[in-house]
């Protein structure tokens, strides 16, 4: 009987605490989530350019190797390596010593050609007044008339050979052939070239406008011939707009064209080997570059196009996207993707013009609930990725102030508890 009362109080506080358990349950037994909130987009069918991304590289429109058209010493380099020339400017001197004395005895043959020619000619007009008087006879007139023919050639002769000496005189300035960027020397001075040589001085590039060259499948070829004649995307008689791709990934701002001119056909591979000119006023593409060429090869009418997050896959890995119904429920289908088109992906198959589709929150929809639709903007997911300069920190800082609040609370709430406990 003396153990009766205790046992009695902490039953009936037992009880007491149930009882206070089930009252504050009962009015969560009707608690029901809100519909989760969504963002959807609205397929529209549009028009789409059939464009196709190949690899290329960058080639330049003319190359010149710097030759030597005169034999000896390299006594001068005039050029700077890797600077702009023009056509025609000096590059290196070669001795020319040896080409000036040339020169002076071309120079004296020809005196002495012309001093016999001018003898000659005084021994016919002799001859020829000779003959008048029949003095002479027809045979003298006949060697003073072959004598001046040989005359005139020993002239022409020498006057050919004065005009190759004065040439090869010249050939000792190396001149470039044509305008570009030279790269480095590849002889020096103090160096002995030779006309009959393989040796290479310099090349000379032109690098504006320059090549990109690309290959494509034969049946894409005809296809795209067949578009141009069309007129659908004719640029002038023999050229479609083309763009390229750099090797970051970055958009070369300046378009170019197709030059069907260069086409040819690898007979190994099959594959046409195409070539783009694109224009290069500050140099920025380099011959070996590798580029990426998308070339516009039509247009589709009434695409549909979705972004490509929207996409999801199932177990089997069938593409499928969440449809939202007028009744703003959610439900699955299956569709049938395309090419891609950017950030987005062509739909051929299970989706029509004016349905909507959710881009975000996937994770928070069932098949058949209620959600809540709102239209999404592809501008704040860029944003999303940025530091929280504006805002984020302060937002942080807001965070971390109502976590400790409630850490604060929560200690008081268990001070008073144990005090309570202790009282008891």
């Amino acid at each position: 009987m003396r153990f009766t009362r205790p046992i009695s109080i902490a039953t009936f506080g037992a009880l007491l605490i149930l009882a206070g358990c089930s009252d504050e349950q009962a009015p969560q037994a009707g608690f029901s989530f809100p519909p989760p909130q969504v963002a959807v987009v609205t397929v529209k069918a549009e028009d789409v350019p059939i464009t196709n991304d190949l690899p290329g590289r960058i080639a330049a429109t003319r190359t010149a190797e710097v030759r030597p058209r005169a034999s000896g010493i390299i006594v001068e380099r005039v050029f700077e390596q890797g600077s702009l020339v023009k056509e025609g400017d000096v590059l290196y001197r070669i001795d020319p010593a040896p080409f000036k004395l040339l020169v002076d005895s071309a120079e004296a043959t020809l005196r002495r050609a012309k001093a016999v020619q001018a003898q000659a000619k005084n021994d016919t007009i002799r001859q020829e007044q000779l003959k008048k008087s029949n003095v002479s006879s027809a045979q003298n007139y006949d060697d003073a008339v072959a004598k001046l023919a040989q005359a005139d050639a020993d002239v022409a002769i020498a006057e050919a050979g004065l005009a190759t000496a004065k040439l090869n005189l010249e050939y000792t300035e190396v001149k470039a052939p044509i305008s570009g960027r030279i790269g480095r020397a590849l002889i020096t001075e103090g160096a002995l070239v030779s006309t009959s040589g393989t040796e290479n001085l310099a090349t000379i590039q032109q690098l504006d406008p320059v090549y990109a060259d690309f290959t494509q499948s034969a049946t894409d070829l005809i296809r795209l011939r067949k578009s141009l004649e069309d007129g659908a995307l004719m640029a002038d008689n023999n050229s479609a707009e083309v763009k390229l791709v750099l090797d970051d990934g970055s958009p070369y701002p300046q378009p170019g064209k197709l030059l069907f001119s260069e086409a040819a056909v690898d007979e190994t591979t099959g594959q046409v080997t195409l070539r783009g000119e694109f224009p290069n006023p500050d140099g920025d593409l380099l011959p070996g570059m590798y580029v990426r060429v998308q070339v516009e090869q039509g247009i589709e009418k009434n695409a549909v196009l979705v972004p490509q997050q929207a996409v999801q896959r199932d177990a089997s890995g069938s593409a499928l996207v969440y449809v939202i119904s007028a009744d703003n429920k959610a439900g699955t289908r299956p569709v049938r993707i395309g090419r891609a088109a950017g950030t987005r992906w062509v739909i051929t198959d299970g989706l029509k013009d004016g349905e909507k589709i959710i881009v975000e929150g996937f994770q928070k929809v069932q098949p058949g609930a209620e959600v809540v639709p709102s239209e999404w903007d592809p501008n704040a997911v860029a944003n999303a990725g940025k530091p929280a300069a504006e805002g984020g920190d302060a937002k942080a800082d807001e965070a971390k102030t109502d976590d400790a609040k409630a850490g604060e609370a929560g200690k008081a709430e268990g001070g008073d508890a144990a005090k309570t406990e202790q009282a008891k």
